[in-house]
């Protein structure tokens, strides 16, 4: 099964973005109230609205490629968090 056109929903500024606010929601001491569990939720409606204020349109391919880039946001955390807990373990 190719998953090769998954790219084409990926918008990098998005990503970026949404990751910045991802990790400002897990590491800001007075943002402790939102649950871990919602942060992908967040970052999926978030990277909805940057895509259709990048792209100055409102569709649903904007949306859903916004989406999927808010949503590999916490991918790309999740993958960082493991490389550095792996780089800590190793003697």
């Amino acid at each position: 099964m190719d998953l090769g056109f998954f790219t084409e929903y990926y918008i990098p500024v998005v990503v970026a973005a949404c990751f910045i606010v991802g990790y400002c929601v897990k590491h800001i001491t007075w943002l402790e109230k939102v649950s871990n569990q919602y942060i992908p939720a967040v970052l999926a409606v978030l990277g909805a609205v940057l895509a259709c204020i990048a792209s100055s349109s409102i569709s649903l391919e904007v949306i859903v490629s916004g989406a999927f880039s808010g949503l590999a946001s916490t991918g790309l955390h999740q993958t960082f968090k493991n490389i550095i807990q792996t780089e800590r373990e190793e003697p």
